[in-house]
């Protein structure tokens, strides 16, 4: 890799493959002296029709993902990453994965939790690579 990224970005939805990703990331921040911004996205487009329940349910999801995202920003600064930024956002992740601000480099697993919407209607880091405005690191 010849570029120089500035701010790195990885998609983390807990699962295995993102926290490999998250690795990866941690490694490439390090190379590059750049900021590393975690992004979980609650897929608020996959629930039920049932609003309430949505709401409700994004709601306990995004309290225990605070936890777990706050771990994840804290194993990164302790490693040397010169900054880290923890996001959570709620809606779609191909949307909000392929339009992040200012980023340089998008880190994701090669697959996430959701194995059914790989198969119906394409996997999240295919959207990442299709559409992305930067670079892009599919992580195995």
């Amino acid at each position: 890799m010849t570029s120089n990224y500035k701010e790195i970005a990885v998609a983390i939805d807990f699962s295995e493959q993102s926290l490999k990703a998250f690795e990866q990331a941690i490694e490439l921040a390090l190379q590059h002296d750049a900021a590393l911004k975690l992004v979980n996205v609650i897929d608020t487009k996959s629930f039920g029709a049932i609003s309430a329940y949505d709401l409700k349910y994004a709601e306990e999801l995004k309290k225990e993902n605070i936890i777990k995202i706050e771990k994840l920003k804290k194993t990164g600064l302790e490693a040397g990453v010169i900054e880290v930024e923890a996001v959570i956002e709620t809606g779609s992740p191909k949307g909000i994965l392929t339009q992040l601000p200012g980023v340089s480099l998008i880190v994701c697993g090669a697959t996430g939790l959701n194995r059914m919407e790989k198969m119906v209607l394409g996997s999240v880091a295919e959207r990442i690579v299709r559409h992305a405005k930067c670079d892009v690191l599919i992580v195995r």
